[in-house]
């Protein structure tokens, strides 16, 4: 996206409906018949329920996420691994747990937005054919929409803002005209009206958890951070809020005018579509089935730019990442969108029907808001915040998430099940990624890259050596310039001597900045031993092959570094010399005793590296011009063999 829409005007206005809203904006769609379901209408409860939604799209989207989340920005990016990365510096290790548990189950509930908001849509063709199929129409939607990932957004995407707005102002108006024939549903306001619900309905705890669809896609406001600024998001939400609310209120109107009897008595199958006149109902399912595609879109989107940080915070395995389009931050993942579509279709042949989904629908949700609020406790206190005031609001904001998900707790056999299944698979996933690179890396020896310079530079001049190639590259994972891994000298000196004219080393750093693209410089022996460190942001693709050509260009004009080949008749004539791009393999060795569980959490680490990128394609390297060396990883010396030689 272009740095314009990150500023406050109406064009970024615009496109923040089309990209922000999309989840939290078709909630009407099932929030008031999940609520109702198939019990009498009663009015108390219906003005309770209202204001149940009212105050709790106020407290948790407006004050935590609009006001006070959207400040913890990350160079003008949000989501929680950008909070955790913001807060990870406080050396707090713990904080990892609820970055990836929170990052998990916000992947996992994804899969159920596309199928309950088409599904949702679609189910409105039934007031006019009670027997059309709906269930191929939401398939082929689905489809068609991951389908289309591949091609990017950019044509498809200047539609989203008008849609929305259409949207918008299609539920405002027909929850308007709805509420003038009965104001007295306003009454809602008062909070007391949400506490006499909970306290004394039968079901009222468990009635929350239907209040709580309406603010599910709260927590795609602060991950879209990035798409739009934080300033068109706060603006834009006053408008999205009182169009909500005004539509809630309105369906609330009908509602209390069929008091006593059920939706199936009243003659519908949801009061979304119930306040809207006859001769508006294709109209009405049409722009519904279009904001539910919005709306899955701004979900696949934010699940790729989830994926993408994890990848670089080594959370996820590496896997292909496309750039289908020249618009900043927007990406494609193979992988991942089919693992969606599949998700999404099992869901849809499972559920069946939307009511079934809403059951399975916000659980997962409430743990991700859980984890942001104690990731967000600690983002207050590095801000230094108030201490009354941090207690006061996290205080405030664990009770309210807490009595969410005991309400949604009953969720779990009626299908929530699923998404934690999902989630928990996802966080195995992180975990095991996480800590078997924090296990290799324990194990890696490091040697000063000083004490072997002689000896390259010897061995660049034996001309008894056959060259291996004009200039050597090696990608090191040393993070001190004057450190090398012991692996590397050894592959040089050892394994098979390899005599080049230039030897490189090429370190990748990735900051906690989102699209920071930096490199640095060290000579050790002139046209001889250099080392390039790039420090690039969690959200810059490493296209090494490309960044290390720039390098060397950049260098041979400023006349640092001579890369014509040094064999003469080719020199003469001025020809480049050849580049070789050295990857050293660790594994681990057989001979290596291991506790248990580090065994435990390899194995299934090598299990996924198989299913990843391979190296070079992970880090954007040419394969052609790349040798892979296997190298075993010593973490136990083994056990002394005694071995007895005999005549």
């Amino acid at each position: 996206m272009g740095k314009h829409i990150h500023k406050l005007s109406a064009a970024g206005l615009l496109v923040t409906l089309g990209i922000i809203f999309g989840d939290i904006g078709t909630s009407p769609l099932y929030v008031l018949n999940a609520i109702v379901g198939s019990d009498p209408i009663n009015s108390r409860d219906i003005v309770g329920a209202i204001s149940a939604i009212f105050w709790t799209l106020t407290l948790q989207t407006t004050v935590k996420y609009v006001i006070i989340t959207l400040r913890a920005d990350n160079k003008g990016e949000g989501g929680i691994f950008s909070l955790y990365t913001l807060i990870r510096k406080t050396k707090v290790k713990w904080l990892l747990f609820p970055a990836i548990i929170g990052g998990s189950t916000l992947l996992a509930d994804g899969i159920i937005t596309p199928p309950i908001s088409v599904s949702s849509a679609i189910e409105g063709l039934r007031v006019i054919n009670p027997d059309i199929p709906t269930i191929p129409i939401v398939i082929a939607i689905i489809t068609i929409l991951f389908g289309l990932q591949q091609f990017g957004t950019k044509l498809i995407g200047k539609f989203f803002g008008p849609i929305m707005f259409t949207w918008f102002s299609m539920l405002g108006i027909l929850g308007g005209i709805q509420l003038s024939t009965n104001i007295n549903v306003l009454s809602a306001f008062n909070p007391y009206h949400a506490y006499e619900l909970l306290m004394n309905h039968k079901q009222g705890f468990l009635i929350l958890g239907a209040v709580f669809l309406c603010t599910t896609g709260a927590e795609a406001l602060y991950s879209d951070l990035g798409h739009c600024g934080k300033e068109n998001i706060r603006v834009s939400w006053i408008f999205v809020k009182s169009m909500l609310l005004l539509n809630y209120f309105g369906q609330g109107a009908w509602l209390i005018s069929h008091e006593g009897k059920t939706l199936k008595e009243a003659g519908v199958t949801n009061p979304f579509y119930a306040i809207m006149p006859d001769w508006f109902l294709p109209f009405g399912i049409g722009i519904a089935t279009l904001a539910a595609v919005v709306a899955s879109q701004a979900m696949i989107s934010g699940s790729f730019t989830l994926i993408n940080e994890a990848i670089r915070l080594n959370f996820w395995p590496k896997v292909k990442i496309k750039y289908p389009t020249e618009l900043k931050g927007q990406l494609y993942i193979p992988s991942l969108n089919w693992m969606l579509w599949i998700g999404c279709v099992l869901v849809v042949l499972y559920f069946k029907e939307s009511s079934g989904m809403e059951a399975a629908y916000g659980l997962a949700i409430v743990m991700t808001m859980l984890m942001t609020t104690s990731l967000l406790n600690y983002y207050l206190i590095l801000k230094r915040y108030n201490k009354i005031f941090i207690t006061v609001l996290i205080t405030t904001y664990a009770v309210i998430e807490i009595s969410f998900l005991i309400a949604n707790l009953h969720k779990f056999s009626d299908g929530g099940y699923i998404t934690l299944l999902i989630a928990m698979l996802l966080m195995a996933t992180m975990f095991v990624w996480y800590f078997a690179r924090k296990i290799r890396n324990r194990y890696l020896v490091f040697v000063k890259l000083s004490d072997y310079l002689p000896v390259l530079e010897d061995l660049s001049k034996d001309l008894s050596v056959p060259k291996y190639a004009t200039n050597l590259v090696y990608l090191t994972s040393a993070d001190h310039r004057t450190e090398i891994e012991s692996k590397i000298m050894y592959s040089i000196l050892n394994k098979q001597p390899k005599r080049a004219d230039i030897y490189w080393f090429v370190h990748v750093h990735v900051v906690d900045e989102p699209y920071t693209m930096e490199y640095r410089v060290n000579e050790f022996i002139h046209d001889d031993v250099i080392r390039i460190d790039f420090r690039l942001g969690f959200r810059v693709a490493p296209r090494i092959s490309l960044m290390f050509k720039k390098v060397v260009e950049d260098m041979v004009k400023n006349k640092e570094v001579d890369v014509t080949s040094r064999y003469a008749s080719l020199n003469k004539n001025n020809i480049i010399g050849d580049f070789r791009f050295i990857l050293i393999e660790k594994f681990i060795s057989y001979d290596n005793d291991l506790p248990f569980y580090e065994k435990w959490i390899l194995d299934c680490y090598n299990i996924l590296k198989k299913m990843g990128l391979s190296e070079e394609k992970a880090f954007g390297l040419d394969s052609s011009s790349v040798t892979i060396e296997s190298f075993p990883l010593l973490i136990t010396a083994p056990r002394e063999i005694c071995l007895t030689r005999v005549d």
